[in-house]
Protein backbone atom coordinates (compact mmCIF):
# COMPACT_ATOMS: atom_id res chain seq x y z
CA UNK A 1 0.00 0.00 0.00
CA UNK A 2 2.61 2.71 0.63
CA UNK A 3 4.44 1.58 -2.10
CA UNK A 4 1.23 2.04 -4.62
CA UNK A 5 0.73 5.56 -2.12
CA UNK A 6 4.09 7.11 -3.56
CA UNK A 7 3.80 5.52 -7.11
CA UNK A 8 0.80 7.68 -7.40
CA UNK A 9 2.21 10.48 -5.84
CA UNK A 10 5.31 10.42 -8.16
CA UNK A 11 3.04 10.17 -11.10
CA UNK A 12 0.92 13.34 -10.21
CA UNK A 13 4.26 15.00 -9.77
CA UNK A 14 5.44 14.32 -13.17
CA UNK A 15 2.56 15.40 -15.14
CA UNK A 16 2.33 18.75 -13.31
CA UNK A 17 6.04 19.23 -14.07
CA UNK A 18 5.71 18.05 -17.86
CA UNK A 19 2.72 20.50 -18.02
CA UNK A 20 4.75 23.17 -16.91
CA UNK A 21 7.44 22.94 -19.30
CA UNK A 22 4.87 23.35 -22.28
CA UNK A 23 5.27 26.51 -24.20
CA UNK A 24 2.24 28.67 -23.83
CA UNK A 25 0.37 29.09 -26.97
CA UNK A 26 -0.12 32.86 -27.77
CA UNK A 27 -3.44 34.53 -27.67
CA UNK A 28 -5.09 37.49 -30.21
CA UNK A 29 -7.01 38.88 -26.89
CA UNK A 30 -4.18 40.72 -25.68
CA UNK A 31 -3.71 41.54 -21.68
CA UNK A 32 -6.32 44.47 -20.13
CA UNK A 33 -4.82 46.63 -18.31
CA UNK A 34 -6.88 48.53 -15.08
CA UNK A 35 -5.78 52.56 -15.00
CA UNK A 36 -5.75 53.95 -11.72
CA UNK A 37 -7.72 56.99 -11.45
CA UNK A 38 -5.46 59.05 -10.12
CA UNK A 39 -3.00 58.64 -13.33
CA UNK A 40 -6.10 59.20 -16.10
CA UNK A 41 -5.25 62.67 -17.85
CA UNK A 42 -7.74 65.14 -17.22
CA UNK A 43 -9.25 66.93 -20.21
CA UNK A 44 -7.29 71.02 -20.70
CA UNK A 45 -10.62 72.61 -19.90
CA UNK A 46 -10.01 76.49 -18.70
CA UNK A 47 -13.72 77.38 -19.15
CA UNK A 48 -14.15 76.58 -15.52
CA UNK A 49 -11.31 77.44 -14.14
CA UNK A 50 -11.94 80.86 -15.67
CA UNK A 51 -14.88 81.44 -14.16
CA UNK A 52 -13.87 80.65 -10.50
CA UNK A 53 -11.46 83.23 -11.18
CA UNK A 54 -13.59 86.11 -12.55
CA UNK A 55 -16.42 85.31 -10.14
CA UNK A 56 -13.64 85.85 -7.13
CA UNK A 57 -12.09 89.14 -8.81
CA UNK A 58 -15.71 90.43 -9.57
CA UNK A 59 -16.46 89.91 -5.52
CA UNK A 60 -12.86 91.49 -4.91
CA UNK A 61 -13.53 94.73 -6.96
CA UNK A 62 -10.79 97.44 -7.00
CA UNK A 63 -9.48 95.98 -3.54
CA UNK A 64 -6.01 94.71 -4.21
CA UNK A 65 -5.26 93.76 -0.79
CA UNK A 66 -8.36 91.47 -0.83
CA UNK A 67 -7.39 90.17 -4.50
CA UNK A 68 -3.86 89.20 -3.17
CA UNK A 69 -5.75 87.21 -0.30
CA UNK A 70 -8.24 85.92 -2.92
CA UNK A 71 -5.66 84.05 -5.56
CA UNK A 72 -3.47 83.07 -2.28
CA UNK A 73 -6.82 81.07 -1.05
CA UNK A 74 -8.06 80.46 -4.33
CA UNK A 75 -4.38 78.21 -5.59
CA UNK A 76 -5.06 75.80 -3.12
CA UNK A 77 -8.33 74.77 -4.64
CA UNK A 78 -7.47 75.57 -8.27
CA UNK A 79 -4.96 73.94 -10.44
CA UNK A 80 -2.98 77.42 -10.97
CA UNK A 81 -0.21 74.85 -12.16
CA UNK A 82 -1.77 73.66 -15.37
CA UNK A 83 -3.82 76.73 -16.13
CA UNK A 84 -1.31 79.54 -15.21
CA UNK A 85 -1.99 81.35 -18.93
CA UNK A 86 -5.41 81.85 -18.32
CA UNK A 87 -4.86 83.19 -14.86
CA UNK A 88 -2.50 85.62 -15.94
CA UNK A 89 -4.37 86.67 -19.10
CA UNK A 90 -7.54 87.46 -16.29
CA UNK A 91 -5.70 89.15 -14.31
CA UNK A 92 -3.56 91.88 -17.04
CA UNK A 93 -6.70 91.74 -19.61
CA UNK A 94 -9.85 90.47 -17.95
CA UNK A 95 -10.16 87.32 -19.87
CA UNK A 96 -8.52 84.47 -21.95
CA UNK A 97 -6.57 86.27 -24.89
CA UNK A 98 -6.85 85.01 -28.26
CA UNK A 99 -3.65 84.82 -30.66
CA UNK A 100 -3.04 88.98 -31.33
CA UNK A 101 -4.22 90.05 -28.16
CA UNK A 102 -8.23 89.69 -28.35
CA UNK A 103 -10.72 88.49 -25.53
CA UNK A 104 -12.15 85.47 -26.61
CA UNK A 105 -15.77 86.29 -27.01
CA UNK A 106 -17.01 82.72 -25.99
CA UNK A 107 -15.46 83.31 -22.51
CA UNK A 108 -16.28 84.90 -19.23
CA UNK A 109 -14.94 88.43 -18.40
CA UNK A 110 -13.89 90.76 -15.86
CA UNK A 111 -14.22 94.21 -15.45
CA UNK A 112 -11.32 94.02 -12.87
CA UNK A 113 -7.80 93.83 -14.14
CA UNK A 114 -4.65 95.66 -15.03
CA UNK A 115 -6.25 97.08 -18.20
CA UNK A 116 -9.02 98.70 -16.78
CA UNK A 117 -6.80 100.16 -13.73
CA UNK A 118 -5.94 104.03 -13.80
CA UNK A 119 -3.08 104.72 -15.72
CA UNK A 120 -0.84 106.11 -12.86
CA UNK A 121 2.81 104.67 -11.32
CA UNK A 122 0.93 104.12 -7.97
CA UNK A 123 -1.70 101.64 -9.50
CA UNK A 124 1.07 99.77 -11.40
CA UNK A 125 3.22 99.29 -8.36
CA UNK A 126 0.31 98.12 -6.01
CA UNK A 127 -0.29 95.45 -9.06
CA UNK A 128 3.17 94.55 -9.14
CA UNK A 129 2.45 93.77 -5.54
CA UNK A 130 -0.26 91.59 -6.45
CA UNK A 131 1.87 89.22 -8.94
CA UNK A 132 4.81 89.37 -6.94
CA UNK A 133 3.02 87.85 -3.36
CA UNK A 134 1.49 85.20 -6.03
CA UNK A 135 4.53 83.96 -7.46
CA UNK A 136 6.62 84.17 -4.02
CA UNK A 137 3.13 81.92 -2.84
CA UNK A 138 3.40 79.69 -5.48
CA UNK A 139 7.25 79.35 -7.14
CA UNK A 140 6.31 76.96 -9.95
CA UNK A 141 4.29 79.79 -11.56
CA UNK A 142 7.77 82.03 -11.86
CA UNK A 143 8.58 80.44 -15.64
CA UNK A 144 4.99 80.62 -16.53
CA UNK A 145 4.54 84.53 -15.55
CA UNK A 146 7.88 85.41 -17.30
CA UNK A 147 6.23 83.46 -20.74
CA UNK A 148 3.44 85.09 -20.12
CA UNK A 149 4.69 88.85 -20.53
CA UNK A 150 6.73 87.50 -23.70
CA UNK A 151 3.61 86.84 -25.23
CA UNK A 152 1.93 90.10 -24.19
CA UNK A 153 4.45 92.28 -25.35
CA UNK A 154 4.73 90.64 -28.69
CA UNK A 155 0.65 90.98 -28.70
CA UNK A 156 1.11 95.00 -27.98
CA UNK A 157 -0.33 95.90 -31.54
CA UNK A 158 -3.72 94.19 -30.46
CA UNK A 159 -4.02 96.41 -27.68
CA UNK A 160 -4.84 99.74 -26.58
CA UNK A 161 -2.26 103.22 -26.44
CA UNK A 162 -3.57 103.22 -22.50
CA UNK A 163 -3.27 98.89 -22.38
CA UNK A 164 0.50 99.38 -23.37
CA UNK A 165 1.06 102.31 -21.40
CA UNK A 166 0.19 100.55 -18.29
CA UNK A 167 2.10 97.02 -19.16
CA UNK A 168 4.86 99.09 -19.77
CA UNK A 169 4.84 100.46 -16.80
CA UNK A 170 4.06 97.21 -14.59
CA UNK A 171 7.38 95.53 -16.70
CA UNK A 172 9.21 98.24 -15.62
CA UNK A 173 8.52 97.81 -12.01
CA UNK A 174 8.65 94.21 -12.12
CA UNK A 175 12.07 94.04 -13.70
CA UNK A 176 13.03 96.80 -11.12
CA UNK A 177 12.07 94.12 -8.66
CA UNK A 178 13.69 91.03 -10.03
CA UNK A 179 10.41 89.49 -10.51
CA UNK A 180 11.00 88.83 -14.41
CA UNK A 181 14.22 88.92 -16.09
CA UNK A 182 15.45 91.64 -18.63
CA UNK A 183 15.60 88.58 -21.00
CA UNK A 184 11.87 89.41 -21.81
CA UNK A 185 12.49 92.63 -24.26
CA UNK A 186 13.89 90.28 -26.67
CA UNK A 187 9.61 90.51 -27.83
CA UNK A 188 10.19 94.09 -28.65
CA UNK A 189 12.88 93.23 -31.39
CA UNK A 190 10.10 91.52 -33.15
CA UNK A 191 10.15 93.22 -36.63
CA UNK A 192 6.50 94.45 -36.57
CA UNK A 193 6.95 95.91 -33.52
CA UNK A 194 9.84 97.73 -34.46
CA UNK A 195 8.54 99.32 -38.14
CA UNK A 196 5.39 100.75 -36.57
CA UNK A 197 7.76 102.42 -33.78
CA UNK A 198 5.92 100.29 -30.98
CA UNK A 199 8.70 98.85 -29.58
CA UNK A 200 10.53 102.75 -28.58
CA UNK A 201 7.51 104.15 -27.42
CA UNK A 202 7.07 101.00 -25.15
CA UNK A 203 10.33 101.09 -24.15
CA UNK A 204 10.04 104.82 -22.92
CA UNK A 205 7.66 104.31 -20.39
CA UNK A 206 9.05 100.69 -19.67
CA UNK A 207 12.53 102.34 -18.66
CA UNK A 208 11.18 105.74 -17.42
CA UNK A 209 9.23 103.25 -14.58
CA UNK A 210 12.61 100.85 -14.49
CA UNK A 211 14.70 103.73 -13.35
CA UNK A 212 12.44 105.37 -11.56
CA UNK A 213 12.48 101.99 -9.26
CA UNK A 214 16.01 102.09 -9.17
CA UNK A 215 18.82 103.68 -11.00
CA UNK A 216 20.48 103.51 -14.38
CA UNK A 217 23.50 101.16 -13.19
CA UNK A 218 20.54 98.91 -11.95
CA UNK A 219 19.74 98.77 -15.12
CA UNK A 220 22.97 98.45 -17.29
CA UNK A 221 23.60 95.79 -15.11
CA UNK A 222 20.40 93.68 -15.40
CA UNK A 223 20.88 94.37 -19.34
CA UNK A 224 24.56 93.27 -19.20
CA UNK A 225 23.41 90.07 -17.33
CA UNK A 226 21.07 89.07 -20.49
CA UNK A 227 23.38 90.32 -23.22
CA UNK A 228 20.72 93.21 -24.21
CA UNK A 229 23.12 96.18 -23.45
CA UNK A 230 24.57 95.95 -26.74
CA UNK A 231 20.75 95.49 -28.59
CA UNK A 232 18.91 98.66 -27.26
CA UNK A 233 19.34 100.28 -31.33
CA UNK A 234 17.13 97.38 -32.41
CA UNK A 235 14.34 98.98 -31.33
CA UNK A 236 14.30 101.38 -34.24
CA UNK A 237 14.02 100.18 -37.89
CA UNK A 238 17.16 99.71 -39.94
CA UNK A 239 17.10 103.16 -41.71
CA UNK A 240 16.77 105.46 -38.08
CA UNK A 241 19.47 102.51 -36.07
CA UNK A 242 22.29 105.38 -35.25
CA UNK A 243 23.43 106.86 -32.13
CA UNK A 244 22.28 110.48 -33.01
CA UNK A 245 18.76 108.80 -33.60
CA UNK A 246 18.64 106.67 -30.44
CA UNK A 247 20.03 109.82 -28.27
CA UNK A 248 17.72 112.15 -29.49
CA UNK A 249 14.54 109.99 -28.98
CA UNK A 250 15.04 108.87 -25.76
CA UNK A 251 17.00 112.31 -24.71
CA UNK A 252 13.66 114.01 -25.83
CA UNK A 253 11.25 111.41 -24.10
CA UNK A 254 13.14 112.35 -20.70
CA UNK A 255 15.87 109.69 -20.23
CA UNK A 256 19.04 111.08 -20.96
CA UNK A 257 20.72 109.29 -19.14
CA UNK A 258 19.43 105.70 -21.08
CA UNK A 259 20.75 107.53 -24.36
CA UNK A 260 24.24 108.19 -22.67
CA UNK A 261 24.55 104.62 -21.79
CA UNK A 262 23.70 103.63 -25.05
CA UNK A 263 26.10 105.73 -26.50
CA UNK A 264 29.11 104.78 -24.37
CA UNK A 265 28.11 101.15 -25.02
CA UNK A 266 28.53 101.68 -29.00
CA UNK A 267 31.51 103.44 -28.52
CA UNK A 268 32.93 100.13 -26.85
CA UNK A 269 31.56 98.02 -29.46
CA UNK A 270 33.71 100.36 -31.69
CA UNK A 271 36.56 100.14 -29.26
CA UNK A 272 36.39 96.32 -29.94
CA UNK A 273 36.04 96.32 -33.23
CA UNK A 274 38.99 98.75 -33.90
CA UNK A 275 41.27 96.61 -31.53
CA UNK A 276 40.48 93.53 -33.60
CA UNK A 277 41.02 94.85 -36.79
CA UNK A 278 44.53 96.29 -35.61
CA UNK A 279 44.98 93.13 -33.84
CA UNK A 280 44.98 91.26 -37.34
CA UNK A 281 46.74 93.84 -39.40
CA UNK A 282 49.53 93.68 -36.89
CA UNK A 283 49.18 89.86 -37.33
CA UNK A 284 49.31 89.94 -41.23
CA UNK A 285 52.27 92.22 -40.99
CA UNK A 286 50.88 95.28 -42.91
CA UNK A 287 53.13 98.64 -43.11
CA UNK A 288 53.24 100.93 -39.92
CA UNK A 289 52.43 103.92 -42.04
CA UNK A 290 49.14 102.00 -43.45
CA UNK A 291 48.34 101.15 -39.60
CA UNK A 292 48.62 104.60 -38.36
CA UNK A 293 46.61 106.25 -40.89
CA UNK A 294 43.91 103.55 -40.83
CA UNK A 295 43.85 104.11 -36.86
CA UNK A 296 43.50 107.91 -37.32
CA UNK A 297 40.77 107.59 -39.90
CA UNK A 298 38.69 105.37 -37.56
CA UNK A 299 39.80 107.76 -34.50
CA UNK A 300 38.08 110.34 -36.26
CA UNK A 301 35.14 108.52 -37.04
CA UNK A 302 34.62 107.18 -33.49
CA UNK A 303 35.55 110.28 -31.70
CA UNK A 304 38.27 108.85 -29.99
CA UNK A 305 40.38 111.30 -27.77
CA UNK A 306 44.04 110.10 -28.27
CA UNK A 307 44.08 109.17 -24.41
CA UNK A 308 41.36 106.26 -25.44
CA UNK A 309 43.64 105.58 -28.98
CA UNK A 310 47.07 104.75 -27.51
CA UNK A 311 45.19 101.93 -24.82
CA UNK A 312 43.34 100.42 -27.72
CA UNK A 313 46.85 100.42 -29.93
CA UNK A 314 48.96 99.53 -26.68
CA UNK A 315 46.25 96.02 -25.99
CA UNK A 316 46.56 95.23 -29.73
CA UNK A 317 50.42 95.46 -29.76
CA UNK A 318 50.41 93.18 -26.96
CA UNK A 319 47.65 90.91 -28.09
CA UNK A 320 49.05 90.08 -31.51
CA UNK A 321 51.82 87.94 -30.48
CA UNK A 322 52.32 84.67 -28.51
CA UNK A 323 54.36 85.59 -25.86
CA UNK A 324 57.06 83.24 -24.44
CA UNK A 325 56.17 81.51 -20.93
CA UNK A 326 59.29 81.80 -19.41
CA UNK A 327 60.00 85.15 -17.26
CA UNK A 328 63.75 85.63 -18.48
CA UNK A 329 63.15 85.08 -22.08
CA UNK A 330 59.74 87.33 -22.13
CA UNK A 331 61.63 90.06 -21.45
CA UNK A 332 63.76 89.93 -24.18
CA UNK A 333 61.23 88.89 -26.37
CA UNK A 334 58.76 92.40 -24.99
CA UNK A 335 61.42 94.32 -25.95
CA UNK A 336 62.07 93.34 -29.66
CA UNK A 337 58.06 93.59 -30.14
CA UNK A 338 57.60 97.09 -29.35
CA UNK A 339 61.28 98.17 -30.85
CA UNK A 340 59.40 97.22 -33.41
CA UNK A 341 56.07 99.02 -32.99
CA UNK A 342 57.55 102.57 -31.07
CA UNK A 343 56.77 104.52 -34.35
CA UNK A 344 53.03 103.63 -34.22
CA UNK A 345 53.33 104.39 -30.41
CA UNK A 346 55.07 107.42 -30.99
CA UNK A 347 52.11 108.50 -33.63
CA UNK A 348 49.82 109.12 -31.04
CA UNK A 349 51.38 110.19 -28.00
CA UNK A 350 51.50 113.70 -29.02
CA UNK A 351 50.58 114.69 -25.70
CA UNK A 352 51.10 114.63 -21.89
CA UNK A 353 48.06 112.55 -20.96
CA UNK A 354 48.31 110.24 -24.16
CA UNK A 355 51.95 109.37 -22.52
CA UNK A 356 50.47 109.39 -18.87
CA UNK A 357 47.70 106.97 -20.55
CA UNK A 358 50.02 104.44 -22.22
CA UNK A 359 52.23 104.19 -18.92
CA UNK A 360 49.14 103.33 -16.82
CA UNK A 361 48.61 100.83 -19.55
CA UNK A 362 51.99 99.04 -19.52
CA UNK A 363 51.54 99.39 -15.54
CA UNK A 364 48.75 97.50 -15.64
CA UNK A 365 49.90 94.97 -18.21
CA UNK A 366 52.60 93.71 -16.03
CA UNK A 367 51.02 93.43 -13.53
CA UNK A 368 48.09 91.47 -14.64
CA UNK A 369 50.68 88.95 -16.68
CA UNK A 370 53.09 88.32 -13.90
CA UNK A 371 55.50 86.91 -16.79
CA UNK A 372 55.93 90.47 -17.15
CA UNK A 373 56.50 92.00 -13.35
CA UNK A 374 60.26 92.48 -13.80
CA UNK A 375 60.10 93.84 -17.22
CA UNK A 376 58.58 96.89 -16.49
CA UNK A 377 61.74 99.23 -15.92
CA UNK A 378 63.28 97.95 -19.35
CA UNK A 379 60.23 98.52 -21.28
CA UNK A 380 59.59 101.97 -20.14
CA UNK A 381 63.30 102.54 -20.50
CA UNK A 382 62.75 101.33 -24.43
CA UNK A 383 60.19 103.65 -25.09
CA UNK A 384 62.01 106.53 -23.24
CA UNK A 385 64.37 106.00 -25.58
CA UNK A 386 62.58 106.00 -28.79
CA UNK A 387 61.23 108.88 -27.60
CA UNK A 388 57.66 107.74 -26.80
CA UNK A 389 57.55 108.73 -23.32
CA UNK A 390 58.98 111.92 -22.10
CA UNK A 391 60.73 112.86 -18.92
CA UNK A 392 57.84 114.44 -17.29
CA UNK A 393 55.50 112.38 -18.16
CA UNK A 394 57.53 109.76 -15.93
CA UNK A 395 58.12 112.03 -13.43
CA UNK A 396 54.65 112.35 -13.24
CA UNK A 397 53.53 108.92 -12.78
CA UNK A 398 56.29 108.05 -10.45
CA UNK A 399 55.03 110.77 -7.89
CA UNK A 400 51.26 110.55 -8.13
CA UNK A 401 49.98 109.51 -11.21
CA UNK A 402 50.60 105.74 -10.36
CA UNK A 403 48.30 103.05 -10.08
CA UNK A 404 47.66 101.17 -6.69
CA UNK A 405 48.95 97.70 -8.92
CA UNK A 406 52.00 96.37 -8.22
CA UNK A 407 53.04 100.05 -6.78
CA UNK A 408 55.88 99.11 -4.72
CA UNK A 409 57.59 96.65 -7.30
CA UNK A 410 57.22 99.05 -10.05
CA UNK A 411 58.29 102.36 -7.97
CA UNK A 412 61.07 100.54 -6.44
CA UNK A 413 62.26 99.26 -10.18
CA UNK A 414 62.20 102.63 -11.20
CA UNK A 415 63.85 104.72 -8.35
CA UNK A 416 67.26 105.02 -9.67
CA UNK A 417 66.53 106.07 -13.19
CA UNK A 418 63.37 108.56 -12.07
CA UNK A 419 66.77 110.13 -9.35
CA UNK A 420 69.30 109.99 -12.73
CA UNK A 421 65.69 111.91 -14.19
CA UNK A 422 65.74 114.59 -11.46
CA UNK A 423 69.26 115.28 -12.01
CA UNK A 424 69.30 116.25 -15.70
CA UNK A 425 66.39 118.44 -15.19
CA UNK A 426 67.90 120.15 -12.56
CA UNK A 427 71.11 120.27 -14.92
CA UNK A 428 68.76 121.96 -17.77
CA UNK A 429 67.67 124.36 -15.29
CA UNK A 430 70.71 125.83 -14.59
CA UNK A 431 72.08 125.76 -18.31
CA UNK A 432 69.81 125.08 -21.29
CA UNK A 433 71.81 122.44 -23.19
CA UNK A 434 71.15 122.43 -27.50
CA UNK A 435 69.68 119.83 -29.20
CA UNK A 436 72.79 117.63 -29.20
CA UNK A 437 72.84 117.80 -26.21
CA UNK A 438 69.07 116.38 -25.23
CA UNK A 439 70.51 112.97 -27.37
CA UNK A 440 73.34 112.53 -25.11
CA UNK A 441 71.39 112.71 -22.22
CA UNK A 442 69.24 110.23 -23.90
CA UNK A 443 72.38 108.01 -24.46
CA UNK A 444 73.60 108.50 -21.47
CA UNK A 445 70.80 107.04 -19.47
CA UNK A 446 70.75 103.80 -21.41
CA UNK A 447 74.50 103.32 -20.59
CA UNK A 448 73.60 104.20 -16.66
CA UNK A 449 70.68 101.92 -16.83
CA UNK A 450 72.60 99.29 -18.48
CA UNK A 451 75.15 99.44 -15.70
CA UNK A 452 77.76 100.29 -18.26
CA UNK A 453 78.82 103.46 -16.47
CA UNK A 454 78.31 105.25 -13.43
CA UNK A 455 80.49 108.38 -14.27
CA UNK A 456 77.99 110.66 -16.00
CA UNK A 457 80.13 113.85 -16.07
CA UNK A 458 82.59 111.91 -18.17
CA UNK A 459 80.32 110.07 -20.43
CA UNK A 460 78.20 113.59 -21.09
CA UNK A 461 81.35 114.91 -22.10
CA UNK A 462 82.73 112.38 -24.22
CA UNK A 463 79.33 112.29 -25.96
CA UNK A 464 79.22 116.20 -26.36
CA UNK A 465 82.61 115.81 -28.15
CA UNK A 466 81.38 112.82 -30.09
CA UNK A 467 78.32 114.74 -31.51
Amino acid sequence: TLVKTFKIIFWFGWVSFMNNQKQQKPTLTGQRFKTRKRDEKERFDPTQFQESIVQGLNQTGTDLEAVAKFLDASGAKLDYRRYAETLFDILVAGGMLAPGGTLSDDMTRTEFCLFTAQEDLETMQAYAQVFNKLIRRYKYLEKGFEEEIKKLLLFLKGFTESERNKLAMLTGILLANGNISASILSSLYNENLVKEGVSAAFAVKLFKSWINEKDINSVAASLRKVGMDNRLMELFPANKRSCEHFSKYFTDAGLKELSDFARNQQSIGARKELQKELQEQMSRGDPQKEIIAFTREEMKKANLSEQAMIGIIWTSVMSSVEWNKKEELVTEQAIKHLKQYSPLLKAFTSQGLSELSLLLKIQEYCYDNIHFMKAFQKIVVLLYKADVLSEEAILKWYTEAHLAKGKSVFLEQMKKFVEWLKNAEEGKQKKTLPASGSKCLRSIFVLVAAGKTRNFAAAFEVCQQTV
